[in-house]
């Protein structure tokens, strides 16, 4: 399976500033980024623009085509992924959560990924917010999301659309592990 855009320059930084030994807030202050914008980029969450990725290449003094290489492939009429050809993603800011890594195409100002979601039993991860639309489809298992002063319950079947800008958290309150089909629209930034 081929790597999507997103991935490849989000896992390209992260392993570039853990091979030079900097944090993220070292890379945030070299960058004169926020240490938060640098974790969703990491974290596959928002898709760097170019004076960005400028930043970025320049903090870890590499040229911005290190990061970039290698990145275009030619399209084909559609996109396939077998069953087993997803790819976990290791995302520091949800312990608990597994993600595997299904799909992603860019769109015009956006970028459609698809993970497959597993949440461990007893999980709960802390609110956090994602420059995307977020769509979640429960395969399997009881979850809940967080919104503000609310929380939504989902059960098998059941499909929740929001705007992940707002902050939100994850819950799985049982002892069961919960599956989630999820869909983000990333928006690219400027």
């Amino acid at each position: 399976m081929k790597h999507d855009k997103l991935s490849l320059i989000g896992l390209r930084i992260l392993e570039l500033r853990k091979a030079k030994k900097m944090s993220l807030r070292e890379l945030a202050k070299r960058s004169n980024l926020s240490a938060g914008l640098l974790s969703k980029i990491e974290n596959f969450r928002t898709v760097p623009s170019l004076s960005v990725l400028v930043a970025i290449a320049t903090a870890l003094e590499v040229d911005v085509a290190v990061l970039v290489k290698n990145i275009n492939s030619a399209a084909a009429p559609y996109l396939l992924v077998r069953a087993d050809e997803g790819r976990p993603e290791t995302r520091e800011d949800s312990k608990g959560l597994l993600y595997n890594y299904l799909l992603s195409q860019d769109l015009l100002n956006y970028t459609l990924r698809v993970n497959e979601v597993r949440i461990s039993p007893q999980t709960y991860r802390k609110p956090l917010s994602t420059n995307a639309l977020e769509l979640v489809h429960v395969l399997e298992g009881t979850v809940q999301y967080g919104f503000k002063n609310e929380e939504v319950s989902l059960q098998p079947g059941d499909t929740l659309y929001f705007d992940g800008l707002g902050a939100h958290s994850v819950r799985n309150a049982t002892d069961q592990p919960a599956r989630l089909l999820k869909v983000y629209l990333l928006r690219h930034t400027d």
